[in-house]
């Protein structure tokens, strides 16, 4: 049995999977929403814009 990936206290329950309750689900939908949750971008990666004529 999984473990909620929130509180790490309660299994997952299957009408919230993978989380554990409503309330779980809400907070990791406000991390999502406020910017909390972040891929790491490396900018040199990124070609620098070509300068038109």
């Amino acid at each position: 049995m999984s473990v909620c990936p929130i509180c790490r206290r309660n299994p997952t329950a299957p009408e919230y999977k993978p989380f554990c309750s409503r309330r779980c689900a809400d907070v990791d939908l406000q991390r999502w929403l406020s910017g909390a949750y972040v891929l790491p971008v490396d900018d040199e990666d990124e070609a620098p814009p070509e300068e038109g004529p």
